[in-house]
Order: C-alpha cells, then structure tokens, then sequence
C-alpha cells in the first residue's frame, strides 16, 4: 500500500522530490519534543506553490494526512508525524522574493530560517524584531504557523504584529492570497489572523510579506543576580519605569549551571538562587547613568546582590549566550517541558503558587525554570532522573501538568505561550479555551479542511 501510494504521488507531480530513507523518515518526522516514534509515509519537499497546491489535492483525493514541517524546533509535538502522514517540507522554498523600500516589507517564501530574514532587513538597513534562539534552524512558516514569540515580545510583541500577508494553501487546495500586504484592510474578516498560530491545521503557509522595523537602537545588557524568587517582579517594574527595556529574561542557579557546563565563565564569583538578564536602549550617556542609578534602587531596595554591565558587544553576546544555551544545554538529559502563560499583572500570584506546587508535586526531581518573564512566559523544564523509565517520566509529568492546567486556569492563564499545543497539550486545551470557542475552532478547521487532511490529530481531535 505504501509503494503504491507513493506511486500514485510520483505520477500525480513527476519533478517533485520524495524521500523514504529510514534516517530521512526519523529526521523529518519528529520535532523537538522526541517523545513520539516518526513514522511517516514519506518526506516530500515541494519546489514551489503549485507543487505545494499538488500535493494537498492528491492527498484529498486519497485521504492521506499531511504534516507540514518547517525547521523542526517546536515543543509540542506539532510537526510530529507518527501515524503515516506524508511530511511536506518547505526547505527547498526559501527565497526571498521582494523587498519594498517604500511599504519597508520583505516578501519569503516560508521555508526561509529566521535568521536569514534577520540578515536580509540588515541589509537594507531596518530589522525583523521577531527573535529566539533558535533563529538558524527556525523557519518563517514554522514561526506564523505558531504565532512565535521570543526574546523580544517585550518590546516588538509576537509573529502575529509582523505579518503584513501571506499566501495559504487550504486544506482544499485553494491558494488564498491573505490581506496583501495593506496596513489598513476593513473588507470582512482577516482570515490572515486565523492562518497564524493555526499550527498548519487550516493548510499550508507558502509565502509571507512582513513588515520591517527601524534598526534598534543601541543597547546595554546587565546580569543581576537576586536574592529571592519575590524579587522577580519589582525589579521588572522598578527597571521598566527607568529605562526603555528590550528584553527581560528570567533563569534559575540550576539553568545557569547547565549552561556553564558546556563552556563559558560564571560572571559572579559566588552563586545566587536567580538571574535577570535585561536589555535597554543605551543611546546616550544619559541612559548610562539611568541604567546605574536603576541597579542601585534595585540594590537598595535589596531586590538584587550583585550584577554585571557588559562594557562591550562581545561580553553583551556571552551573557545572552548563558540565557540562549539553557535549551540546548538541558537537551541531553530529556526534559518534560512546560510553556506557560500569565498575564504580567498576574504573575507574581502565579509565581508563588507555581513555585510550591512544583516543589510539592517533583520531589527529588531536578526543575529548572527559565523565561520570558516581562511578557508573562515562562519555560518550566522537569530533567528526567537516570534510571527512570521515560514512559513512567511522561506519565509523571502528565499528572502535574494537570493541576498547573487548573492553576493556570484560576489565573486567567495559557498552557502554551509561543509553542502551540500540537499533540503535547491536547488534553488541557479547555483550559485555555471555552467548550463554544473549541467548536467554533472545528468548525472554521472543516471550511478550510473538509476532509480532515491537514495536520490531523493536533490542536484537538
């Protein structure tokens, strides 16, 4: 059945690439959660927009699942194809197709990373603001399809407020030309606005217009370290009413010792319980002197020990490097992960609560915290203890996700902040979302997907 459905594709699209290589299969269907077995029908890589068009309606025809799969770095189980699907990789789609000097737009195809739309805006001398640490591997569709945050929604806010338009391949084939690019669009509804975070259940995102931003400004970056876990947010607030803040990022001791394991220098000479990387805008001396006087009210008002200032771009670049690396640094020992939000007004309620139910319910096991704690996300990451079964782990930290669901649920909060829900957080979705809202959601999905094909299985059943 397989070879002959394979076959029938081939015949369907003759030029389009297909790989069915056993490492090709367990690369291309997995993303970074690796709690799922890949098994998927094959790989296949369009070369553009009428391939793309090609392969959803051969999959109607035959009822084949479809998985669309950018670079892989997501931590919901969102680009897993584990039941047969056929994977539709983007990675031969990555040209940048126009760049507007007057709207300041940059047209990609969707299989771009991250990283080289960053360096095309650098070129023309603005910046896509849109950042995480995976930029190099992470790619465009992947990012609309999740509605990516980052280390900078502080500042510039998530995915959605960058997407200027985008092409959609549906479910049912059609290629829907979303909003155009216009900055002001009021002819019905911005069907734009559901493709994104839509986890490519509603088609496939080919192409993107995003807007671009003026070139950031000059910055400062400084590493405090903290006494206590309630000390979190009046620094926020205490920093964010003196300087224009950029980014504020929140890790643990434990975050910061994995990440030192893999190379770098502790910048304190003494470990502390908690961290605060912040960046802000340093155009003068004036806010210099604000950035210091603000580290001595915090300091006076014992909400920080210790702290340092990079002096230059390379020491700003190592003490990002110890926030950037927690991921890949915690990656070896299997982590169960939690991405979690609150509203920031809501956080410290939510931190206290949060912090004693994990210290309850993980006895002897190793959590490490880390976030974007001025946007009200936090990473929360259980390390799987040696020895220890990793179906038993999952099973373990099922059960605790459930009550921080509930607890999430009392603060107004989401089980999924920037990674989408995928297969991963199916079961706490009602957390999130009313029983009318997850209807109205499977409704929109059958206009745009009548024959269940796109990414089945995830977001709900």
């Amino acid at each position: 059945m397989t070879a002959s459905r394979l076959e029938s594709l081939r015949q369907a699209l003759p030029g389009l690439r297909l790989l069915d290589a056993p490492a090709d299969l367990e690369h291309y269907g997995r993303d970074a959660t690796r709690r799922w077995t890949p098994a998927p029908l094959a790989i296949a890589q369009p070369a553009d927009i009428e391939e793309v068009q090609g392969i959803v309606r051969w999959a109607n025809a035959h009822r084949m699942g479809l998985v669309p799969s950018g670079g892989r770095t997501g931590l919901s189980g969102g680009a897993v194809a584990a039941d047969g699907e056929l994977v539709v990789g983007l990675e031969r789609m990555r040209r940048i197709l126009a760049f507007d000097p007057v709207d300041r737009t940059l047209t990609v195809e969707a299989g771009i990373p991250l990283q080289a739309v960053q360096d095309a805006a650098r070129e023309q001398g603005l910046q896509y603001p849109v950042d995480y640490a995976s930029r190099g591997t992470a790619t465009i569709g992947g990012g609309i399809a999740t509605n990516a945050g980052g280390v900078r929604v502080l500042r510039y806010g998530n995915t959605r407020e960058w997407i200027a338009g985008l092409k959609l391949v549906a479910g049912n084939g059609e290629l829907l030309d979303l909003n155009r690019g216009l900055l002001k669009n009021s002819s019905g509804y911005d069907l734009r606005h559901l493709a994104i975070g839509a986890e490519g259940t509603l088609g496939i995102v080919v192409e993107a217009t995003l807007r671009l931003a003026d070139p950031p400004p000059p910055t400062g970056v400084m590493l405090l370290a903290l006494p206590g876990f309630d000390a979190i947010m009046p620094l926020f607030a205490g920093l964010r009413r003196s300087l224009r803040l950029e980014a504020f990022e929140f890790l643990t001791d434990k975050a910061l010792r994995h990440v030192l394991a893999h190379g770098g220098q502790d910048p304190f000479d003494a470990p502390h319980p908690y961290y605060v990387l912040a960046e802000f805008a340093r155009r003068g001396e004036a806010d210099e002197a604000a950035a210091l006087a603000a580290f001595e009210h915090a300091a006076g008002q014992c909400w920080v020990e210790d702290g340092v200032i990079a002096a230059s771009d390379a020491q700003a670049s190592e003490l990002w490097r110890l926030r950037e690396g927690i991921s890949e640094s915690l990656a070896p020992h299997a982590p169960y992960k939690n991405d979690v939000a609150v509203r920031v007004s809501a956080m410290p309620a939510f931190l206290a609560e949060a912090d004693a139910l994990l210290a309850r319910e993980y006895p002897g096991f190793e959590v490490v915290w880390f976030g974007h704690i001025g946007d009200g996300n936090l990473h929360i990451n259980v390390l799987k203890p040696a020895g220890m079964a990793q179906e038993v782990f999952v099973e373990r930290c099922g059960g605790v996700t459930a009550h921080l669901a509930d607890l999430l649920g009392k603060h107004g909060g989401s089980i999924s902040a920037e990674h989408g829900i995928g297969l991963a957080k199916k079961a706490w979705l009602r957390g999130t979302r009313s029983d009318a809202e997850i209807e109205l959601m499977r409704g929109i999905r059958r206009v745009f997907d009548p024959n269940g094909i796109m990414n089945p299985g995830k977001v709900f059943d």
